[in-house]
């Protein structure tokens, strides 16, 4: 199940989406200029985002357990292309896409760490690799030093297992998180992406606490069931929602979702707008269907596409496709980071949104506001729910160097 996407770039001031008078490049410069740690902490983030470029690709067609709900097999992608298991095309595929400037590359599936083979493959060609895996199997250190790991885990508690723990010869076995736990403990890299069920509401304290006891972080998602009518439908949800927050302010270290982060994923709603297609930037951009979206004004992840495990088909989006029971929360985390021009009625939200964009970028193990690499945090006007410290010498990353952004 796809969980991280890397955002390309936080935009600038422009006509075309600025409503008020004066526009909202305007105001962004007025409260900049009133705060100077804010205006430091902001043009950190701009300058490292404005040098990625992203996309996504199915590394395999192939998994090794079949979640249920996975949207992935739900919707059959595995027989929507044929997988290309060509080492030498695959090599002249990524050295194409890292020609037309794709430095940072997602990998899904299916399961990513069957294929190591492949994942070196884009390692060689590009600066920034983060896989999502189930956890199951773990991906050596050794040549994959950099590389982010991002461990899903559905619901919490027993229901891990009921709703991942499946062989796809329908036989079940056990504890699939604590395998995951054993694998990747201590490990910078690796990090879980929790999906927040109601179901599991009474499960999250614990499985935060076995996290942080193993040495890890976690970001929390929401999960969507995809193999059923109406995967958001819920009548739990202030209630999961009470508990993620609690819980976050009793693992502040461990729990890296931003607070703000977290209600929105679980409820939909920001406060200018509700996620949706129309406002989703995690779309393909050589997809044709997207001529529209690509023209209503919000902003659109550049030169982005999701790529199927045939090296030739540009699926819809970063995920399923099907939008109305989508919640996935790098989709929803692309649409916070693209959209600082909602965060301008002052200094405090516009801090807000510096704290969001740090949290995200504290998921990758290659990012420099990971807190393996990032200095001790400075103080600002919301020191409790800054999950992340911006680099006070400037962005530079651990290991790569980033391109300079305009």
């Amino acid at each position: 199940m796809k969980q991280f996407l890397p955002v390309p770039h936080v935009p600038g001031p422009s006509r075309s989406t600025a409503p008020e008078r004066g526009g909202w490049g305007q105001r962004l410069r007025r409260i900049l200029a009133s705060d100077p740690a804010l205006r430091h902490r902001f043009d950190a983030i701009r300058h490292y985002a404005a040098g990625i470029r992203a996309s996504e690709y199915h590394l395999t067609n192939a998994c090794n357990i079949r979640c249920k709900g996975c949207w992935f097999f739900t919707y059959e992608f595995q027989k929507a292309s044929r997988e290309n298991t060509d080492l030498a095309d695959l090599k002249a595929f990524v050295a194409d896409e890292a020609a037309r400037g794709v430095n940072t590359a997602l990998l899904i599936g299916g399961e990513p760490t069957l294929f190591p083979d492949r994942i070196a493959v884009y390692r060689e060609a590009m600066e920034r690799v983060t896989i999502s895996t189930n956890g199951l199997r773990r991906l050596p250190r050794a040549g994959f030093e950099d590389i982010t790991v991002a461990i899903s885990l559905f619901g919490g508690g027993p229901l891990d297992d009921e709703l991942r723990a499946v062989r796809p010869s329908g036989k079940r076995f056990s504890d699939l998180f604590g395998t995951a736990l054993g694998h990747y403990a201590d490990d910078p890299r690796a990090g879980f992406v929790y999906a927040l069920s109601e179901d599991g509401i009474d499960h999250i304290e614990d499985t935060v606490r076995r996290i942080h006891d193993n040495g890890n972080r976690v970001h929390f998602n929401f999960y969507s069931s995809y193999d059923t009518d109406d995967p958001l439908r819920g009548v739990r949800g202030r209630e999961l929602l009470a508990e993620a927050l609690r819980v976050r302010e009793l693992y502040p270290d461990t729990v890296a979702s931003h607070p703000y982060t977290i209600e929105v994923m679980i409820t939909g709603d920001a406060h200018w707008d509700s996620f949706g297609y129309d406002v989703c930037p995690s779309i393909s951009a050589r997809h044709p269907a997207h001529h529209s979206r690509t023209r209503n004004g919000n902003p659109v992840l550049p030169q982005f596409n999701t790529w199927a495990a045939d090296l030739e088909t540009v699926h819809f989006c970063c995920t399923s496709g099907h939008c109305d029971s989508c919640r996935d929360s790098q989709a929803v985390f692309s649409w916070l980071m693209v959209s600082p021009r909602h965060f301008l009625e002052s200094a405090e939200q516009l801090w807000t949104w510096v704290h969001i964009a740090e949290s995200y970028w504290s998921q990758f193990y290659w990012s420099p506001f990971h807190p393996a690499h990032r200095p001790p945090a400075t103080p600002d006007p919301d020191p409790a729910t800054a999950p992340a410290a911006a680099p006070t010498t400037g962005p530079a990353p651990a290991t790569t160097a980033p391109r300079e952004g305009v």
